[in-house]
C-alpha cells in the first residue's frame, strides 16, 4: 500500500466504524421520550368516563355488536384459522411475527396458496427476524400461487436504524368479516393442547362484527408502510353486521406512530381498576412507572394476580429480569404464579371483570416501546367472566411464589437477575 493512500484508508475506516456505532446506538436506544408522569386516578372502570377515555383519548372508538370467542391452544386455534382461510372468497390478510416450518407451517402455506389460485387476494406480512426460520419452499409455493408476501423491515441501507423495530402483531382477517388475534405464531410449539413441554400454552381469539374493520385497518397500516400500497374497497372493508353484544376496539402501537400508546392504555386500565387485575403474561418486565401503578392499585385494595412462565421457558434472560421485579409487588400483596406444565405464552389482561385486553402485547419495554403491537380490547362482563374461568384453570396448574421463597432464592439467580438489568431497555 502506498503511504500517500494510508490517511485516506484510515479516514474511511474511521467513518465506517463511526457509522456502524451510530446505527447500533439508534437500534438500542428505546425510542421516543419515555412516559414519566404519574397518571391521576380520576374514575374507576365502572364509570362511563373510563370507556370515553379509552375510545377517545387513546384509541379508535369502541364499536358495539361484536362477538369474540376464545380459542385455547393449537388444537382449537389452528383449525378455526384454517377454516376461515378455506372459506374466504375475496381477501385474506395475514400478519405474524413467527412463521417457522413443520406440518403446521405447511398447512398454512397450502391453504393460502389454494385460495390465491382461486382468485382470492392474499396478502401476507411476515417479520423479517421472526420468520427467519421459515422453510424456503413455503415461500416459493405461496409466491408461485399468487400470494403477495412482504417482509417487515427487511434490511436495506435506508432502514438500518430501524432494525430493532419488529412487527410482533398477530392478525388474520378473512374477507374483512372474520378476524383473529392473540399470542400464537405459526410453528410446531403452538400445536397440540399444552400437553407437554414441547407444546406451549396459548390463547387466540376469533372475532366477528364491526370491530373487524379496525383489525383490517391495523394490518393495512403496516402493509402501507412496507409496500406503499393503499388497499381499500369492499374486498377489504365490506358492510359488517351486528354479530354479538360485546363492545370492542382494536388498539395498536408502533415506534413510527406513537410507541407508548400501548403502555398508556395498560396504565390507564390499571389506574381505573377498582377490584381486580388478572394478568396472563409470557414476558412480564415492568418498568418503574408500571410497578408504581401496580403498587398503587394494591394499595387501594385491588387484587393483583399474575401468571408468568415457570422453569419451562423460551428465554431464561427474560424470566430472570421478570423475577428481579417481584419483591415489592409480593410484599404489597400481589399473587404471583409460575405456570408449570409448559411454556406459558398467553397475553391477556382482565380488569374488574369488565374489560379484557388480548393480543400480541407483553408487559415489557420491548412491547411498549420497540415493537409494533396490536391488542383487542373487549368491554363485556360476560366475556370477562369466561376469561376469568380460563385464567383460574391456568392458575390451578401454576405454583404460587411467596415473598419468603422469592427472598430466599439462590445467590446465582440473584446475580443473573442483576446482569439482566444491563439489558432492561431491550427486554
Amino acid at each position: 500500500m502506498h503511504l500517500r493512500n494510508r490517511p485516506f484508508l484510515l479516514a474511511g475506516l474511521a467513518f465506517f466504524f463511526g457509522l456502524a456505532a451510530a446505527l447500533l446506538a439508534l437500534n438500542f436506544t428505546a425510542g421516543e421520550k419515555k412516559i414519566e408522569q404519574q397518571l391521576p386516578r380520576l374514575y374507576g372502570s365502572a364509570d362511563p368516563q373510563f370507556m370515553r377515555a379509552m375510545g377517545g383519548l387513546l384509541g379508535p372508538g369502541i364499536s358495539a355488536g361484536n362477538k369474540v370467542t376464545e380459542l385455547l391452544n393449537g388444537d382449537q386455534i389452528f383449525p378455526s384459522m384454517l377454516q376461515a382461510i378455506h372459506r374466504a372468497s375475496r381477501s385474506i390478510t395475514f400478519e405474524t411475527y413467527i412463521y417457522w416450518s413443520g406440518d403446521i407451517g405447511k398447512q398454512f402455506a397450502d391453504a393460502l396458496s389454494e385460495r390465491a389460485r382461486a382468485g382470492v387476494k392474499v396478502l401476507v406480512l411476515l417479520d423479517w427476524v421472526g420468520s427467519s426460520k421459515i422453510d424456503e419452499s413455503f415461500l416459493q409455493e405461496m409466491e408461485a400461487a399468487g400470494v403477495q408476501i412482504r417482509k417487515f423491515h427487511k434490511p436495506h441501507w435506508y432502514n438500518l436504524a430501524r432494525m430493532n423495530n419488529r412487527t410482533h402483531r398477530k392478525l388474520l382477517v378473512a374477507d374483512g368479516k372474520v378476524g383473529f388475534t392473540g399470542g400464537v405464531g405459526i410453528a410446531p410449539n403452538w400445536t397440540g393442547s399444552a400437553q407437554d413441554a414441547d407444546h406451549w400454552r396459548d390463547s387466540h381469539f376469533r372475532v366477528e362484527g364491526p370491530v373487524v374493520a379496525q383489525m383490517q385497518a391495523t394490518f393495512l397500516d403496516n402493509w402501507l408502510k412496507v409496500t406503499g400500497e393503499v388497499k381499500h374497497g369492499e374486498d377489504y372493508f365490506p358492510p359488517l353486521q351486528v354479530a354479538g353484544s360485546s363492545g370492542a376496539q382494536m388498539f395498536s402501537s408502533s415506534p413510527s406512530s406513537g410507541s407508548e400508546s400501548m403502555q398508556l392504555m395498560y396504565h390507564l386500565a390499571i389506574t381505573a381498576a377498582d377490584q381486580s387485575i388478572d394478568l396472563s403474561m409470557a414476558y412480564f418486565v415492568p418498568d418503574d412507572l408500571s410497578r408504581k401503578l401496580l403498587l398503587d392499585a394494591l394499595g387501594r385494595g385491588v387484587r393483583l394476580r399474575l401468571i408468568a412462565p415457570g422453569k419451562i421457558t423460551d428465554t431464561e434472560t427474560v424470566r430472570a429480569a421478570s423475577r428481579s421485579t417481584w419483591g415489592p409487588l409480593l410484599a404489597a400483596g400481589a399473587e404471583i404464579y409460575e405456570y408449570q406444565p409448559t411454556m406459558y405464552h398467553c397475553k391477556v389482561m382482565i380488569v374488574d371483570r369488565r374489560m379484557v385486553s388480548v393480543g400480541s402485547t407483553n408487559f415489557d419495554n420491548r412491547s411498549f416501546r420497540l415493537n409494533d403491537e396490536a391488542n383487542l380490547n373487549i368491554y363485556d362482563a360476560t366475556f370477562a367472566a369466561r376469561q376469568t374461568v380460563v385464567f383460574e384453570q391456568d392458575l390451578a396448574r401454576a405454583h404460587r411464589v411467596s415473598l419468603e421463597e422469592w427472598q430466599n432464592r439462590p445467590l446465582r439467580e440473584k446475580l443473573r437477575e442483576r446482569l439482566t438489568q444491563l439489558l432492561h431497555t431491550q427486554l
